[in-house]
């Protein structure tokens, strides 16, 4: 199988040649459009996320030696969870060569998050069946990079924090509350607002309601521990 010129310059950028072309293909193709004769991406997404998961815990132990298992954990979500594959995938030019059917393209399917996300896992299986974990981890290592070093050293989701600021001043958890939601189905930005028992309150818009209540939660614990310090 030869590649296309849009598979060929993505194959460049992620700097790993496929020996097994039909790997690649496979890896962006989504199931919208697979058939008997043309396998989807999920059984490489479920493998490409194991692989993933253990090149991250091999690198995150390696970058700091004395960390505990609760410091660890949070640094491997923030560098594993959907959000940041999807982030990676875009930086290497993913979205335009993922394989989609004529649905889900209207839909805006190359810019969705999760199919992102999961399009680049199946990268990750595809590069390490066709050479094997050395070259799987290689390339991990490569596109996450900078990400790696620049863990934060509590990388807790802000929702978790603020809600253990919370608790640890007998409040209630915070209360999240959508305000609105604009935009097209395939790019829509959602308003959210967090309140604490105290009144004080922070707004943020995203892409996603997560991601709007994560950058709400964010906002309102920095200002909650700059106002105690």
């Amino acid at each position: 199988m030869r590649l296309s010129a849009d598979l060929l310059g993505f194959q460049a950028r992620i700097g790993h040649t496929f020996r097994q072309p039909a790997l690649l293909v496979r890896a962006v193709t989504h199931s919208s459009i697979s058939s008997p004769t043309r396998p989807d991406n999920q059984r490489l997404e479920f493998l490409g996320d194991r692989v993933l998961g253990l090149v991250m815990s091999e690198a995150l132990l390696a970058a700091d030696t004395t960390a505990t298992e609760g410091q660890l954990a949070p640094r491997f979500n923030a560098l594993v969870r959907k959000e940041t594959c999807a982030e990676v995938a875009r930086e290497v030019g993913l979205g335009d060569v993922l394989k989609l059917g004529r649905s889900e393209m209207l839909s805006g399917g190359r810019r969705k998050e999760a199919l992102l996300g999961d399009a680049l896992e199946a990268v990750i299986a595809a590069t390490y069946l066709d050479a094997g974990f050395d070259a799987a981890k290689a390339l991990v290592l490569r596109l996450w990079g900078r990400r790696i070093g620049a863990v934060e050293t509590d990388a807790r989701d802000p929702k978790t924090s603020l809600q253990e600021w919370a608790q640890a001043r007998a409040m209630k958890p915070p209360a999240y509350s959508e305000l609105g939601r604009e935009g097209p189905d395939h790019a829509p930005q959602f308003t959210v607002e967090v309140k604490l028992d105290n009144g004080a309150a922070e707004i943020a818009r995203a892409g996603t309601k997560r991601a709007a209540e994560q950058a709400a939660a964010r906002a309102l614990l920095a200002r909650m521990e700059q106002k105690n310090d």
